[in-house]
């Protein structure tokens, strides 16, 4: 008795284990995470901004997550080729992104490779579109899932766990480029 009653949990554990295996299949293969922020300044401004990785704690929102956040440069200063890697705690993980495609005051690709907490390759695109005196700057990230990262969608999509930061980031970017220019000194 006791022994049918252990194959019968057993059997069940393991057709849980097998329908949860296929639900988690099932999820999409892909994922867009997009955000757009209109400003009041010119495509050049925010250009500056995002085609220079040296710019980015400034306005990014995992950069001040970590006050020991460990950052490398390597490539060009900025633009096509540049390239920025970092190391950090739980919070902001460590990764790569280097800027693939660069067409000034247009748009912006990088590519964009986690190493923890969980590996995941994703490309992010920023668009500039000028509109009279004001710029409307959209920020997308496409990547593939994994089996892991379809399993964590689960229970937390890659938009609830990216647009918000996505979200300050752009934020954090008005009070930077709408600044009023300084004054020139004059003797």
């Amino acid at each position: 008795m006791v022994k049918k009653v252990i194959l019968g949990i057993l059997g069940a554990v393991i057709a849980i284990v097998i329908v949860l295996c296929v639900v988690i299949a099932m999820q999409p293969s892909e994922f867009t995470v997009t955000r757009s922020a209109t400003f009041n300044a010119s495509p050049d401004a925010l250009f500056a901004e995002v085609n220079d990785f040296h710019k980015w704690p400034e306005w990014s929102p995992w950069e001040k997550l970590d006050p020991n956040l460990q950052r490398t440069y390597s490539g060009s200063n900025a633009g096509k080729g540049a390239s920025y890697s970092w190391k950090g705690n739980d919070d902001v993980g460590e990764g790569a992104m280097t800027i693939a495609d660069s067409r000034p005051s247009d748009a912006i690709k990088v590519d964009l490779e986690f190493i923890k907490p969980f590996a995941m390759k994703s490309e992010q695109n920023f668009t500039f579109k000028p509109d009279g005196d004001k710029t409307t700057m959209t920020w997308t990230m496409n990547g593939k899932h994994n089996f892991f990262t379809k399993a964590f969608g689960l229970v937390m999509n890659m938009d609830k766990l990216v647009g918000g930061d996505f979200e300050k980031g752009l934020a954090n970017l008005k009070p930077i480029v709408e600044a009023p220019a300084p004054l020139p000194i004059v003797n």
